[in-house]
């Protein structure tokens, strides 16, 4: 189905977009070009909703602050990821015959090109950058999106079938995905938006749609290392691939001695050395092993290599901001999570000071209590779970200085007043940004702001 055949087929119906992010915007105007009446729903009220006259002088209807789900009449709900699919409004609708959708899901009915989508806890937006990139760097024309980019719906109409898209999906996608990619990653997972989900189990539930939709994908790459999604390898109908840093799989690719290898079926064959790779960390192999899995015999070699060697990482992700006075500063805005911030510690041969802390997930800050016991020096915690995460460290013996700051600036500069020459100080907060920042990106660019500025 072509995104015009599918545009016309709601022709003269009636939509309700619910939530007015950036991702639903094209959609809506999408819409209207179609001729669908839209309602766009959203929480927040009409004086933060910077779009608002632009919206209603195109035709669409608003219905905003706390009631924004009442009275829901359209015939197609497209809802945004961060609102639940089984909300009693929603559900009413459904059950008087609306269809319930996304912007998303619109997107792999229209898509016209092969799709490889990632998911996971931790590492996939890393994982789908490389992706891309080893993708480009073998001269393929290449769409990234889902939870990074731009969004893609509108864009489908220039896409052409020997193109690549390369999306990263959250659970909140997936939770109602019913078709599959071409390739299909899953980089690990671990207890992670407890706060949102019903529980571990939904969480896993969710994650498994990127591959158990029918038919599934023509190949699933999965993380041999990881016990849950090493569990997932029975159902997969499809190639199989699976990375390894710890045992060398039937078919996929494995890192031993300080080499990555591709083996299939007992024969094996050196790809290249691991500290070739660019960016820093254990977890970066794993990142690279799960992209190499997904392009195997879609782009070169050559490419896959060039891609490692080069690739300077993606902002956010222990992401080099500057040195003074013998000081390093890094920025992982994007560990919003224990198991995350607990790679990206694993990433530095010397103990750091961290700076953590943010909102609760509902994710239990144990394991990162070990993890700050074996790899930092000094931790400066902030935020709703400062408490929590300083609890945590004592709790696992962690007998380094710990500082309490509440305040986000001041607990930067305490960590620079704390280190010395050839210390590192790195940003990895093992929490979401929302007690203060309206993301991670917006917290990682403020605390680079604030280290910039740092005498």
């Amino acid at each position: 189905m072509t995104l015009s055949e599918y545009l016309e087929g709601l022709r003269g119906k009636k939509a309700d977009v619910v939530g007015v992010g950036v991702s639903n915007r094209p959609l809506i105007k999408l819409l209207r070009e179609a001729g669908v009446s839209v309602t766009a729903r959203d929480k927040a009220a009409r004086e933060k909703l910077d779009c608002a006259d632009e919206l209603e002088a195109s035709g669409v209807k608003l219905v905003l602050g706390d009631g924004y789900l009442k009275d829901i009449e359209g015939d197609v709900i497209f809802r945004s990821p961060g609102i639940r699919p089984d909300v009693p409004e929603f559900t009413e609708a459904v059950r008087r015959g609306a269809t319930l959708t996304s912007e998303m899901e619109a997107f792999f009915e229209v898509c016209p090109c092969p799709i490889i989508a990632v998911t996971g806890s931790d590492g996939k937006t890393t994982t789908t950058t490389v992706i891309s990139e080893i993708l480009k760097n073998d001269g393929k024309k290449v769409w990234v999106g889902g939870n990074i980019g731009t969004p893609l719906l509108d864009k489908a109409k220039e896409m052409e079938p020997d193109d690549y898209c390369v999306l990263e999906l959250s659970s909140f996608q997936l939770m109602t995905i019913k078709k599959s990619p071409k390739v299909a990653v899953i980089t690990n997972l671990a207890p992670n938006h407890l706060d949102w989900h019903t529980g571990m189990d939904e969480y896993i539930k969710a994650k498994t749609h990127i591959f158990l939709n029918d038919p599934q994908p023509e190949r699933v790459v999965l993380n041999l290392d990881n016990e849950i999604t090493k569990s997932f390898i029975p159902s997969v109908s499809g190639e199989c691939l699976a990375f390894s840093r710890k045992s060398v799989p039937d078919n996929g690719f494995y890192a031993e001695n300080g080499i990555i290898y591709r083996v299939k079926g007992g024969a094996q064959k050196e790809i290249m050395a691991t500290d070739e790779i660019f960016i820093p960390g254990v977890h970066n192999i794993e990142n690279y092993m799960a992209a190499f899995a997904a392009v195997w015999k879609i782009a070169s070699e050559e490419a896959m290599i060039k891609t490692a060697k080069e690739f300077r990482g993606v902002e956010h992700r222990i992401e080099f901001v500057r040195e003074l006075n013998g000081i390093k500063f890094y920025n992982d805005s994007i560990a919003s999570s224990p198991s995350r911030t607990t790679a990206g510690l694993r990433s530095f041969k010397e103990k750091v000071i961290l700076i953590a802390g943010g909102k609760d997930k509902g994710v239990p800050f144990d394991s990162l209590g070990a993890g700050i016991v074996g790899h930092v020096k000094k931790l400066i915690v902030t935020g709703f779970t400062a408490e929590k995460i300083k609890a945590a460290a004592l709790n696992a013996g962690f007998t380094g200085e710990l500082i309490l700051e509440p305040e986000f600036e001041k607990a930067v500069e305490r960590a620079y007043k704390a280190a010395e020459s050839g210390d590192t100080v790195i940003l990895s907060p093992a929490c979401t940004s929302f007690d203060r920042f309206k993301n991670f990106a917006e917290r990682g660019r403020y605390f680079k702001e604030i280290v910039m500025g740092l005498e």
